[in-house]
């Protein structure tokens, strides 16, 4: 490549985003870091990514698996505390709202 070439490539920063809940979603989509990163971690493509969650673009999907790769251990800090919240939230609500015996208390509802 001739240096007037690279004179005018612009890296972009990743397509992530922080919501108003502190969750990191791709570009301006819903779907988390969480999300993409976990099924790349358990080998799809980003193309497979992409067809499993179609409101993502397959460049950013590129772009994100790219930083995952070059900042990993951060990342990997953020899945584990991600992780960490939700176990925490799954035993609030379960110790709040006991799976066990929901299906009768639903039909109690149900019967007048």
């Amino acid at each position: 490549m001739s240096s007037t070439i690279l004179d005018t490539l612009v890296a972009e920063p990743p397509p992530l985003r922080l919501d108003d809940e502190g969750v990191v979603r791709i570009g301006g989509t819903r779907v988390t870091l969480d999300t993409v990163l976990l099924v790349f971690n358990r080998g799809c493509t980003a193309e497979e990514i992409v067809m499993k969650y179609p409101t993502l673009n397959l460049g950013d999907v590129y772009a994100v698996i790219s930083y995952y790769l070059r900042h990993r251990t951060e990342l990997d800090a953020y899945l584990d505390q991600r992780s960490r919240e939700t176990t925490e939230t799954r035993r609030f609500m379960e110790d709040r709202y006991p799976p066990d015996g929901i299906r009768e208390r639903l039909l109690a509802r149900k019967t007048p």
